[in-house]
Order: C-alpha cells, then structure tokens, then sequence
C-alpha cells in the first residue's frame, strides 16, 4: 500500500463499528489514535537533511524500498513519515508499505535478535536485491532504550522516555543513519572496467 492508503487504514480501525483484532481492544484504538496525531504531525514538520536529499537525488538505478509497519506501532508513528519523504524524494525510489501481521509476512524474513520489531525497511535494487536493511529504531534511539530497560524501567515509562527523545531528536539520527547506508552501499559497490 502507499502512503494515502497507510492513512486510510488509521481511518478505518478508527471508524469500523466492529474492528478486528487486536483494534477491538480500546487500548489499541487508544494508541492508533494517538500515533495518527503523531504521524500527521510529522507529515506537516519533518524535515530531511540536504545531504541526504543529495544523495537520494544523485541515484541513478531503479530501487524499491518496502516498510514493514502497523498502525499500532510506537516507532514507526515516528520513523514511517521520515522514510516515505526520503523515497519520495528519490527520482528512482519507489517504495510501499507492508503490514507485520498481515500476508505476505514478510518481516519472518527479518527479525531482529529474533522478535518482530517494525518498522523495518528493505532497500532492493532493480533486480530484488538487498541493498541493505534498516530498522527498528536509529541506533541512539535503541542505546536509550536499552539504557531504560537496564534501569529496570517498566514498559510504559520506556515508552513515554522514547517518544520525548523523538519529539527532540527530530528525525536527525534517521537521516544520519540512512545517509550512511547509502555511502556504505555506494563504497562497496563493484567497479567495472571496459
């Protein structure tokens, strides 16, 4: 799905009079609800660095970027936005978004330590290859989280600390790390002699 449809969904789960699990459960509804205030915050705030704007530009082969997420996610209310403009401004980038727990479940293809964590996004090239793989959250972000998890902070303190160091961290770690993988990709990419 695209971007508008991803949107839509958050309409539907929130509107639907009968919905399907896990959005029959108020505290999911809750936090779509909340994650759509979020995601339509950044949609009208974020900001992409001009150096990775740069570089997304200069590509010049075909690539298919597909990120894994749901409506229910945390993270991905912060991430999603960020990652959509970034193909979006990438002539050569075309991108959808894909559900975690619904077919064709591709994320078992991509676990992280073994669980789950969205969002994840899979850079292909033209031909179906893994240029790399980003996700859950930008490293910073996961080192804070591991530093709570450490203190023995419970789950909704956790997540309370890491929505306040997105609001501050403003997508900047993103656009870094993102940045990064493409100067990795371009580094080791073969060069052809004639």
């Amino acid at each position: 799905m695209n971007y508008t449809a991803y949107h839509d969904l958050f309409d539907e789960i929130l509107t639907e009079s009968n919905p399907v699990a896990p959005y029959d459960n108020e505290e999911f509804q809750d936090v779509v609800k909340m994650n759509q205030i979020r995601m339509k915050r950044w949609d009208a705030n974020l900001t992409l660095s001009n150096e990775l704007i740069g570089k997304l530009r200069e590509l010049d082969a075909k690539q298919h970027w597909i990120i894994i997420t749901e409506p229910w996610c945390l993270e991905a209310a912060h991430m999603v936005p960020f990652l959509v403009k970034m193909a979006e401004a990438g002539e050569f980038i075309s991108y959808e978004l894909q559900l975690r727990d619904s077919e064709p479940l591709l994320i078992s293809s991509y676990l992280t330590n073994g669980a789950k964590a969205i969002p994840i996004m899979i850079v292909r090239d033209e031909y179906g290859n893994d240029l790399f793989v980003w996700g859950p959250r930008p490293e910073a972000a996961q080192i804070f989280r591991d530093s709570l998890s450490a203190a023995n902070k419970d789950l909704k303190d956790i997540k309370k600390a890491l929505l306040l160091w997105y609001n501050a961290d403003k997508g900047r770690s993103l656009n870094a790390e993102i940045l990064r993988h493409y100067e990795h990709v371009k580094a080791s990419a073969p060069v052809l002699s004639h």
